[in-house]
């Protein structure tokens, strides 16, 4: 079966004609990590290799040491929402699962 354009385009990405081939690839590596971890080690990198090549640039240092600390919130960031719905699963799962199966436990 051929695609159309349209169904090509749906399938790479609103960006990916903007791409050249080696680019799509990475594009699709990319979309396939969840979270910031990678974004965030390579940025410690980054700030650990302009520490050594560019020792006098401090508002550069600075800069990018609160852009991980910002990344680093968002990363282990939980609204209370999500909060309160982690501990609603955690009660479900002890009142109906651990409970009848003799695990004592205190759901409050």
């Amino acid at each position: 079966m051929v695609e159309s354009k349209e169904e090509k385009g749906r399938k790479r990405g609103f960006y990916s004609y903007a791409l050249d081939e080696a680019e799509q690839v990475e594009l699709e590596e990319a979309r396939g990590i969840e979270g910031l971890d990678e974004e965030i080690a390579m940025l410690r990198l980054r700030l650990r290799e302009i520490l050594v090549t560019e020792p006098e640039r401090l508002d550069l240092h600075l800069r990018m040491a609160e852009v991980i600390a910002r990344m680093v919130k968002t990363r282990y960031h939980i609204s209370k929402e999500q909060k309160k719905s982690l501990k609603q699963a955690i009660a479900k799962v002890l009142t109906e699962i651990a409970i009848p199966l003799g695990v004592k436990a205190l759901v409050k």
